[in-house]
């Protein structure tokens, strides 16, 4: 290799990684934005209570993220409600909590949701053989949001719909 070839190789690489550290600085731009407009929307999110009494179902799994209701696209990006990680989800009769790992958990309180169902995709990801569990609920300043979670194992997903339909009997 001549040191004309080598000098434009090297000027080649310096100007890919300035524009792969520009197009990074760029998306995380966009997500720290996202989450400022999402912040206001949200607000605060609900209180773990004190007691929770005794557990009725408990899952292990994945938190899949929420996403703003019904936009499946739009992951919410304030806080950690993004973050997708491992976590279990638990229903009490005040409600569901969603404990994640590296996380803060969630309380989802019984009076707030509006639906459980199965869906096969979520935030843009398409998981068709186990389906994820999309818990619809409204947080206090009246936002309606989908939670996502998907189980270890499909055949838990029939307690929390049952678990649903006697909530709303």
């Amino acid at each position: 290799m001549n040191s004309g070839t080598l000098v434009g190789s090297l000027i080649f690489a310096a100007v890919l990684v300035v524009v792969i550290a520009v197009v990074i600085q760029l998306m995380m731009r966009s997500w720290q934005r996202r989450s400022e407009r999402q912040a206001e929307l949200i607000g605060d999110l609900p209180g773990v209570p004190d007691e929770v009494g005794a557990a009725l179902i408990t899952t292990r799994g994945h938190y899949c993220g929420s996403m703003m209701a019904p936009g499946w696209h739009d992951r919410i990006a304030a806080g950690d409600l993004g973050f997708r990680s491992r976590a279990v989800l638990t229903r009490y009769v005040g409600g569901i909590m969603v404990e994640r790992q590296r996380a803060q958990p969630i309380w989802i309180p019984q009076d707030s949701i509006t639906g459980i169902r199965i869906e096969r995709r979520m935030g843009g990801r398409a998981v068709a053989r186990i389906g994820v569990l999309a818990i619809r609920w409204r947080l206090p300043s009246g936002v309606e949001i989908d939670t996502g979670f998907r189980a270890n194992h499909r055949d838990e997903y029939t307690e929390w719909l049952e678990s649903q339909q006697e909530g709303a009997a």
